[in-house]
């Protein structure tokens, strides 16, 4: 099905712990328009595609979703290597290792846990992907709003790159939007 090269879809190799900014990170990880959220609801979706191009699609920008719920993962855990309890406590992760120690968990940086609530799934295909460029364009500001938040450039690159990608699959869904609608595909 699939071959897995053990390396990531953009290098990471953050050097300088921060712990509040991988609690920002979470965010992207577990939330709303978090790269797990836009996995699972392009998977989700690309069943009521009217045609194999669709299915095609979401697929693939599904997959793509999986690297870059890896990448963030990856800078997660490198921000917090090696923190001691006290760091811990200071950037507001006194509760999330209380439940989780240092492991990852589906959450935003609030605590609140991933749910299904947020994939989105119509039947309708020019809707989903109506909600699809929204959700891109979703990350792309949330990305933003992360580069705003750091200037160690291990953390800018790899984010850049992740918000590129949300351009480009904005650009992507609206195409196939755009080619259902002037060929009238239901």
């Amino acid at each position: 099905m699939f071959i897995y090269e053990k390396k990531l879809q953009y290098p990471v190799d953050i050097k300088k712990k921060d712990l509040k900014m991988a609690k920002y990170l979470m965010s992207q990880y577990g939330g709303p328009d978090s790269e797990l959220a836009a996995c699972l609801r392009y998977l989700n979706q690309r069943y009521t595609m009217p045609d194999e191009k669709g299915k095609a699609l979401l697929t693939d920008i599904a997959t793509e979703e999986l690297a870059h719920l890896e990448m963030i993962s990856a800078m997660i855990f490198q921000l917090m290597k090696g923190a001691t309890i006290d760091e811990i406590k200071a950037a507001g992760l006194g509760g999330h290792f209380s439940m989780h120690d240092s492991a990852l968990f589906l959450n935003d940086p609030n605590g609140v846990p991933f749910t299904t609530a947020y994939i989105e799934a119509s039947g309708d295909h020019i809707a989903d992907l109506e909600s699809n460029m929204a959700a891109e364009q979703r990350a792309r500001a949330t990305y933003e709003h992360l580069m705003d938040l750091t200037n160690d450039p291990d953390v800018l690159k790899p984010l850049s790159f992740l918000r590129q990608r949300e351009v480009v699959h904005y650009q992507r869904f609206k195409e196939l939007r755009n080619y259902y609608l002037k060929n009238q595909i239901n």
